[in-house]
């Protein structure tokens, strides 16, 4: 399963590309493709580290939807046998019961930052409890920002995030693994996806290569649509109401029947 923006949207969740507005530095106003870059963060490191401070208190506050309730539910059912690519950074998969073996967050999670030298501490590690929610008009102070070091050389940290100026990495995203588990599928679906990113075009291309079918799940038009038409189907509805009539679908096809 590859997941994008669009099945997070019934948790209340805007989608990154969409009316989500912009973010005042000053006089200026940054839209969000400006702000996720590497470029910014060396510019203005303090805005950046608020700004996602301010969307994780977002992402904090939604909730697990139907959808990402089906998709733990399949885990359950295939164990072994199924994969998650997902684009969203905002953790709901793993709330809702996806395992971290299975679920492959290739563009990060807002709930972490790391070491901007990368040092011999954790890869990855918590961003402290108390800091958000935090409110879209609060500046962040020294004693918050202060907090934002990492727990073993001290040196500043950053969101872990992968910024629009930056390249996958398999180490921090797993993003090799994601494409590998694309080329061994029976099946692939995509719920929610815009297309815009490079990865799920690569998991696509590589589960075609093996002869795995492929679903789309979008009430919008969309490239993998068109893949989908020809090599499975498109289902134009929102993803909370069409992945759990599919997923148990999916887990009685699998299911052997009784012995007679």
């Amino acid at each position: 399963v590859v997941s994008g923006a669009g099945l997070s949207a019934a948790s209340g969740i805007p989608t990154f590309r969409g009316a989500e507005g912009y973010w005042r530095v000053g006089s200026r106003e940054y839209r969000p493709m400006e702000m996720a870059t590497q470029a910014a963060f060396a510019h203005m490191p303090r805005e950046v580290w608020r700004w996602y401070l301010y969307r994780r208190g977002v992402c904090r506050a939604a909730a697990p939807n139907a959808a990402h309730r089906a998709l733990a539910r399949l885990e359950a059912s295939f164990g072994e046998a199924f994969a998650l690519l997902s684009q969203n950074v905002d953790g709901l998969h793993l709330r809702a019961g996806n395992s971290r073996r299975a679920t492959h967050e290739v563009h990060g999670n807002i709930d972490h930052m790391r070491c901007v030298a990368r040092c011999s501490g954790p890869l990855v590690e918590s961003i402290p409890e108390d800091l958000g929610p935090w409110p879209k008009s609060r500046a962040l102070d020294d004693a918050s920002f202060a907090r934002l070091v990492c727990s073993r050389c001290g040196g500043p940290t950053r969101p872990h995030i992968l910024w629009f100026d930056e390249y996958y990495d398999e180490a921090l995203y797993r993003a090799g693994s994601a494409v590998e588990a694309a080329a061994a599928c029976e099946l692939i679906v995509f719920v929610g996806c815009s297309g815009a990113a490079n990865l799920p075009w690569m998991a696509a291309e590589a589960a075609q290569r093996a002869g795995a079918q492929l679903v789309d799940i979008d009430p919008e038009p969309n490239p993998f649509a068109q893949m989908a038409t020809e090599r499975g189907g498109w289902v134009a509805d929102a993803a909370d109401r069409v992945l759990p009539p599919l997923v148990e679908a999916l887990i009685e096809s699998s299911t052997p029947a009784p012995p007679s």
